[in-house]
């Protein structure tokens, strides 16, 4: 049960670009997760609209997961060992079946959204505040 409590500052995600165009392949980590299960989360809606992205109408299984192989980019739980989501134990399914809207809505669970969202409480969501051009 120690395993679901996030580490001082967190959880974090590291984004992997598997095109290999970043250093060590690390394109950024994403932080401040209260929970495994909010970090699995991420990692795993984040993968899956990756998954999306790559495929093309018309690709068949084996075309799309060459396309993610080739220019999508996968998460992984830092220092979550066993407990860290891993793209490996869902992928084919992800290639086999086309995600819906909910399924791809990694921007719903990511912390830094939330933290934003908490500094414009009076602003509706997805609307910049005119407070933030002074």
């Amino acid at each position: 049960m120690s395993d679901l409590f996030a580490p001082e500052g967190g959880w974090r995600v590291r984004i992997l670009d598997l095109s290999g165009g970043a250093d060590r392949n690390v394109v950024e980590e994403v932080g401040g997760f209260p929970t495994l299960m909010h970090a699995n989360a991420f990692a795993r809606c984040y993968v899956r609209d990756s998954v999306e992205r790559c495929r093309i109408p018309g690709m068949d299984t084996k075309q799309v997961l060459e396309s993610w192989f080739a220019f999508g980019e996968d998460a992984e739980v830092v220092d979550a060992a066993d407990g860290g989501w891993r793209s490996a134990t869902e992928l084919g399914d992800f290639v086999d079946r086309r995600a819906s809207a909910e399924e791809r809505d990694w921007r719903a669970l990511d912390p830094r959204r939330m933290d934003a969202d908490e500094d414009d409480d009076d602003d509706p969501p997805g609307m910049k505040s005119d407070r933030d051009d002074e």
